[in-house]
This record gives C-alpha cells, sequence and structure tokens, in this order.
C-alpha cells in the first residue's frame, strides 16, 4: 500500500492554505512534501480567479511549496475522471520517486475518491445521437434521467456537485448509459493508503466567507477573466459549461442577466455547492471512510500541531 495525505473540505473551509502550511512545516522539519491537487475545475489554464486557485496561498514563509495537477489543460475542453486518474498517478509516483509525501487537497470528492479507492475507469466516447435526443430537455428532466440510471448501475460514481448545467447532466446520463452497456474492464489502478483530514467549517462563517470571498474575485478582475477567455475564440456554452463562476459571469458578460442578479444566483448557487461537497464527503464516512475533522477556526498552528499528532499521520512517516 502507499502513503499519501488528503485534506478535503467544501470551498472557502481554507483546505489549501492548511495544506501548504502542512507541507511548509515538513519542509522546515527536513521532509519533504508536494501538494496535488484535487479539483475538477484548476486543470484549466487562463481559469484562475473563477476557480479560486489562489496560487499565492503555496508560498509560505518565502518557501514556494511544490504542486501539480493545476494549469494542465486547455479552457473550452472537457476534461474528465479519467484523464485526471492517469494525471493523478503520474504526479503520484513522480513525487514519490522523489522522496517526498504527497498531499492531495482539494474539494470535488469524486475526484478524491476515485483516486483513493482506486476506481477503474474507461474513456466514454461522445454519443451524438443521445445528445441530440436529450436536447432542449430541462436541468430538472435530466436529474431524474440521471438518477434512475444510478438506480439501476448501482453507481455511486457520478458527483453530484459538478452538474449544475444541462450540458454537464447530459455528459454524465452519456456515461452512465455507456457503462450500463459496457462493463468496465479491468485497469490497473492501486488503491492509495492515505490518512484523510477533513476541514469543517461553520455553516454561518461558510457563507460569510463565500460572500466575501465572491466580492474579492469580483473585484480582482473575474468579468474580465471571462470576457478574456470569450476573447480567445471560447464559446460561451463552453464557459457555462464549467458551472458557478463561469456560467454566471458569462450569463452576464453576454448580457443574459444584470451584475447584481448575477452577483445574487451566483452566491446562492455557491452556497448549495458547499452544502452538496459537504453531503459527498459525510457519504464518504458512510462508505467506510475515516476522515479526521478539524476546525477551521482553530489558530493554523493549532491545526498542523492535530494534524502532527495524529496516529494514523505518524505512522505514515
Amino acid at each position: 500500500m502507499q502513503k499519501m495525505v488528503t485534506i478535503l473540505g467544501p470551498t472557502a473551509s481554507g483546505k489549501t492554505q492548511l495544506a501548504a502550511h502542512l507541507a511548509a512545516r515538513l519542509h522546515e522539519e527536513g521532509r519533504k512534501a508536494e501538494i496535488l491537487s484535487g479539483d475538477s475545475r484548476q486543470v484549466y489554464r487562463g481559469m484562475t480567479i473563477g476557480t479560486g486557485k489562489d496560487l499565492a496561498d503555496y508560498v509560505v514563509g518565502g518557501y514556494s511549496v511544490p504542486f501539480h495537477l493545476i494549469d494542465i489543460c486547455e479552457p473550452g475542453t472537457k476534461y474528465n475522471l479519467f484523464q485526471y486518474q492517469q494525471d493523478f498517478l503520474e504526479a503520484y509516483e513522480s513525487v514519490r520517486s522523489r522522496g517526498a509525501l504527497p498531499i492531495l487537497c482539494g474539494g470535488t470528492g469524486l475526484y478524491i475518491e476515485s483516486v483513493l479507492k482506486g476506481y477503474r475507469l474507461s474513456p466514454v466516447p461522445q454519443n451524438q445521437a443521445l445528445r441530440d435526443e436529450l436536447d432542449g430537455r430541462s436541468l430538472e428532466e435530466l436529474t431524474a434521467m440521471l438518477v434512475d440510471l444510478k438506480r439501476q448501475s448501482g453507481s455511486v460514481m457520478h458527483n453530484q456537485t459538478d452538474v449544475d448545467t444541462a450540458q454537464r447532466a447530459i455528459r454524465a446520463i452519456e456515461i452512465e448509459t455507456y457503462n450500463l452497456a459496457h462493463p468496465t474492464p479491468e485497469r490497473e489502478f492501486p488503491p492509495i493508503d492515505s490518512i484523510v483530514i477533513g476541514v469543517s467549517i461553520d455553516r454561518e462563517a461558510r457563507r460569510e466567507k463565500i460572500s466575501r470571498r465572491l466580492r474579492q474575485r469580483l473585484d480582482e478582475g473575474m468579468v474580465d477573466e471571462v470576457k478574456g477567455l470569450l476573447g480567445r475564440g471560447i464559446a460561451a456554452e463552453d464557459l457555462i459549461y464549467y458551472g458557478l463562476e463561469y456560467k454566471f459571469v458569462t450569463e452576464y458578460v453576454v448580457g443574459q442577466t444584470t451584475f447584481d442578479e448575477m452577483f445574487h444566483r451566483l452566491e446562492i448557487a455557491i452556497h448549495q455547492f458547499a452544502k452538496r461537497q459537504m453531503t459527498w464527503f459525510r457519504g464518504m464516512e458512510r462508505r467506510g471512510f475515516t476522515i479526521h475533522w478539524i476546525d477551521a477556526a482553530l489558530p493554523m498552528e493549532e491545526k498542523i500541531a492535530t494534524i502532527l499528532q495524529l496516529d494514523d499521520f505518524t505512522s505514515r512517516q
């Protein structure tokens, strides 16, 4: 079994800062650690503000913590779980080959669970006939279809936190339909032995931080970032596909909504997203994962000390 530390949590919980500070502490002690991102949207180049990459968080006390799986593909493309597993394993093995501790950090529960449990996947081709058939159906109709397909297959592979547009729901239906007709072949992917740390943040504190951070990102140029992506020739529907910030800000930029309406709807959507993230993480616990929860409100030094004192952590060194 391999060894890793995983730090997960909902958006705005401070998980990236925690992972970076843990890596920096280990560096101070002469131990190497590198961060592997577990975020489904931070893989895209040029989508920086809206995905909350916050690259400054990876610099702690002047030390730049090495990180991976960020800015690895072009915007406008459809990165998927199968590709993530391949890229993750390559990065993971590279980190291990340098004698460093991999720290998986992110909020995309499906991506995280897929590598911890060693899901065996195969690439799913596009089914244009199915897409034509589903075109024009509402998100509610598509979600109901997806739930039925998952019931038939017994699948837990679909991440509901990411399906907030009809286009993403259609892709999820495409995947589930393919997997029902084509049983997944055995593909080598080792389960990863990892201690799992969860960052728990009070709901009201999370809501306040989400709202404050949204205003900050808009002030930092999130609208201009979307305009720039559109100006590079990326279709509006492709940006909308990515959901959340890119969905609502794109709709504002192309004139479908006002700024105030965009802000209000996006704020609600991010709150709902964070709630669904926590639902996924609680589901991981029901599926057999032990998650060591740490209060986000604790001082950073106390959070780091708590992790370093965990028996599961010391046994992996």
